[in-house]
């Protein structure tokens, strides 16, 4: 197997009966404090969840030399690889991190999961509201979850509020919160009360969906 192939991997509850696949961000990898709090907290309610890196990052972790994300082509196919591995016919989900929820949306229709979730969606690129991505948010399921910070420079509430999103999508609003769910010292927040509350919204998300 060569590199653009290899998928270092991480499960968490491997006898839960939902499966959850989670793809990190842009900026961090399967074993980040945001990664491991959220897929810990799911994997306690019954969910089996798979964490894995995208090439760009494992190659980061084995050489200590950043590079960018992969094309679009090469992520998809990375978390494509993981959806494969597994054929017991456990209920599927896809999340994602930010860039990773991108790649979630896109591939929910192929893996025949049940729902899309994004943990922060990047609606645009920073500063660059006019390019939407909000095509990537289209696809089958009855219904699809975008956990956003009210603060998120990616999508805020009023620009999400402008968009023609499908109708099959819903949004919570985490109050305080930027594109990491890090609440302003102001608000009196620790990180991991957003934290929770996504987990908390995702495990209701699924429980409902499944």
């Amino acid at each position: 197997m060569n590199d653009s192939q290899r998928v270092a991997m991480q499960r968490d509850n491997p006898d839960g009966s939902v499966r959850v696949i989670f793809a990190h961000g842009a900026g961090a990898g399967l074993q980040s404090d945001f990664m491991q709090y959220v897929a810990l907290g799911l994997a306690m309610n019954d969910i089996d969840v798979v964490r894995f890196n995208f090439p760009y990052w494992q190659k980061f972790m084995d050489t200590g030399v950043r590079r960018p994300p992969n094309p679009m082509p090469q992520l998809e196919h990375c978390m494509r690889t993981v959806i494969e591995q597994f054929d017991d016919g456990k209920p599927l989900i896809l999340m994602g991190k930010s860039m990773g929820s991108r790649v979630a949306f896109r591939l929910a229709d192929e893996a025949n999961a049940c729902a899309a979730i994004a943990l922060g969606f990047p609606f645009h690129p920073l500063g660059k509201p006019e390019k939407l991505r909000v095509t990537d948010l289209r696809n089958s399921c009855d219904k699809n979850l975008i956990i956003q910070g009210e603060r998120d420079g990616f999508g805020k509430p009023a620009e999400v509020a402008s968009y023609q999103l499908p109708e099959t999508i819903a949004v919570h609003w985490l109050g305080y919160g930027d594109h990491s769910f890090e609440p302003t010292k102001r608000s009196g927040l620790e990180r991991r009360a957003l934290w929770q509350e996504a987990i908390d919204t995702v495990r209701t998300f699924i429980t409902e969906r499944t």
